[in-house]
């Protein structure tokens, strides 16, 4: 049984809810997301009240039940607050500054970085080591924001690289001298 699955979902006030087949639209303050629901799994509004049921029992029904309902619940959550990803750079001359619609990272390699920001996403520079990553969509931010990490990864030893503002980089010793 999906116990995240069989959970009801709550339409807030200011958030319309539509279903057109197995397509389903949430718009909100914020702008307008949209989601095909699997062909395994029922949609029923009542009032403000959605409910998501599946139409078998198999293990993969049962999988689809609970991210179709999780999905369902960022999605309602990204058209009303929204989603806000933090990273910080370190290390001596890193740095990040937009240009235009591209965000250009200085990271220690010969040449800086420059990454094309997507529609709907919005890049704040808090400072030069520190930028916030935001939209409506949980899985375009994380998405963008991972692409940014990945143009330099924290490494273990001096911890240089580009990090979420609250991850925690386990440290390693390095050699000792003989």
């Amino acid at each position: 049984m999906s116990r995240i699955g069989n959970r009801k979902i709550i339409i807030p006030e200011g958030v319309s809810v539509t279903e057109d087949g197995k397509n389903v639209k949430v718009t909100g303050k914020l702008g307008e997301l949209s989601l095909v629901l699997p062909t395994v799994i029922d949609m029923e509004i009542d009032g403000n009240v959605i409910t998501l049921s599946r139409q078998n029992e198999l293990k993969e029904t049962k999988a689809l039940h609970g991210t179709a309902n999780a999905n369902l619940t960022n999605m309602i959550k990204g058209v009303t607050e929204g989603y806000k990803k933090s990273l910080e750079i370190i290390g001596v001359g890193y740095r990040f500054s937009l240009k235009g619609s591209d965000l250009v990272i200085n990271a220690g390699y010969s040449h800086p970085v420059e990454v094309k920001v997507p529609n709907g996403l919005k890049v704040e520079i808090d400072s030069n080591t520190e930028i916030t990553v935001s939209g409506i969509s949980k899985e375009a931010v994380g998405e963008f924001a991972a692409d940014i990490r990945k143009v330099r990864e924290p490494e273990p030893y001096k911890g240089k690289g580009i990090r979420y503002k609250d991850e925690y980089i386990r440290r390693k010793e390095g050699k000792k001298a003989a």
